[in-house]
């Protein structure tokens, strides 16, 4: 049985940091790639960042690049979204997806 489990959203004040993680089970973590989207409310959901397989890649929207990082830890099958300096605007519910397999998503909200 698949399952991704997204962790690490909150409360955070404007500047202000945290990570996500996305643990994988249930299927070949180390076979695609690994995307994190966001959703605001109101608003479509989006891609804001990729990462390859071999994590040799990586795919950033405009809003967030130079913000946050991408990364995974294939042998423990985590995807994981460092966010640094984060805006009100990043407030969304945030979502992993790996193949057509989706989290059930993690609220971050940016707020002082």
């Amino acid at each position: 049985q698949v399952h991704l489990r997204e962790s690490g959203g909150g409360l955070v004040q404007p500047g202000g940091s945290l990570r996500l993680s996305c643990a994988a089970s249930g299927f070949t973590f180390a076979s695609y790639y690994g995307n994190w989207y966001r959703q605001a409310a109101g608003r479509e959901r989006e891609l804001i960042a990729q990462v390859s397989v071999a994590s040799d890649n990586s795919y950033y929207a405009d809003s967030v690049k130079g913000r946050f990082t991408i990364s995974r830890d294939n042998y423990k099958e985590i995807l994981y979204l460092q966010m640094n300096d984060l805006k009100p605007e990043d407030t969304a519910v945030y979502f992993c997806k790996l193949s057509d397999y989706w989290g059930q998503g993690t609220q971050v909200t940016v707020s002082s």
